[in-house]
This record gives C-alpha cells, sequence and structure tokens, in this order.
C-alpha cells in the first residue's frame, strides 16, 4: 500500500475511533488537550502560514467529536496557543505540551488527544515527519506509548 494511502487509512481510522468515544469526551481538559494538540500539529514546522491556519480552523469547527463545545471557544484556543508557539517556537512548545499533558488523567481522553492529532496531520494527506515527531512528543506527555499509533 502506497504511503499517501496508509495516511488517510490511519486518519479514518482514527476518526471513525473518535466518533464511538464522543459523548465520552465532554471535559475541559479534553477540549484544551486538543485544542493544543492541533496547534502542535499545524506549527509542527516552526512556521504557520495562514492557508494553514485556516484549513486546521476548518477541520476543528468541522470535526464531530470537538462539537461538543463551541466552535469560537474552541478557535480562540487554538489561535492562543498558536500565537504561543509562533512567538517563541521553543518555549511555546514546552508551554502547549502541558496543556496537551492535561488530559493524562483519564486514558481514553489522552488516546483521543493523540487520535486528533493524527487526524489533524493526516487531514492533507501528507502526515509528515515534524508534525509525526509534535505527536510522538504529545504520546510522552500523555504517558502513551508512541508504538501503539504506530508513531
Amino acid at each position: 500500500m502506497a504511503l499517501w494511502d496508509r495516511v488517510k487509512e490511519s486518519a479514518s481510522t482514527m476518526q471513525t475511533q473518535l466518533m464511538a468515544k464522543k459523548n465520552d469526551l465532554k471535559s475541559g481538559a479534553f477540549r484544551d488537550s486538543s485544542m493544543a494538540m492541533c496547534a502542535l500539529v499545524a506549527a509542527a514546522d516552526g512556521s504557520i502560514d495562514p492557508s494553514e491556519r485556516q484549513r486546521v480552523a476548518q477541520l476543528i469547527a468541522t470535526n464531530e467529536v470537538l462539537q461538543n463545545f463551541p466552535a469560537d471557544e474552541l478557535r480562540r484556543r487554538f489561535d492562543d496557543y498558536l500565537d504561543k508557539l509562533t512567538a517563541d517556537f521553543a518555549f511555546g512548545k514546552v508551554s502547549v505540551l502541558q496543556e496537551v499533558a492535561k488530559a493524562k488523567k483519564k486514558p481514553a481522553e489522552a488516546r483521543a488527544v493523540v487520535q486528533i492529532g493524527i487526524v489533524i496531520g493526516g487531514a492533507d494527506g501528507d502526515f509528515d515527519p515534524t508534525e509525526r515527531a509534535v505527536v510522538r512528543e504529545a504520546c510522552f506527555a500523555l504517558d502513551l506509548p508512541p508504538h501503539e499509533f504506530d508513531l
């Protein structure tokens, strides 16, 4: 199977698993962690262009699992995390990973945050090495083994 097809299949599988847990994913920790994960993936290469920001914002707005929360609140949190990352990527990354770690008390939420990172990373059909690396770092912040997600 071509890499492109594996990326699409993996993102699709993760989205299906997320939908199965939708009713369990309503906490503030999950909301904050998932938006921090989205920002990390969007800024994984150290910069973010407006089209990438818009694409991720659109995915957040249309993801059924995230519809448990008001879209404007999600967008505000996503933008805040992105601002931290664009102001000083290295320092911002430490802060944003701390936000991701909020979900580690509930394993189902922690796994869902990682799955959202994979869905966002694979949305353009190219889950590139820098995106994979930040999702792997998030796994460590959440006390999850990266190999569980093929990272």
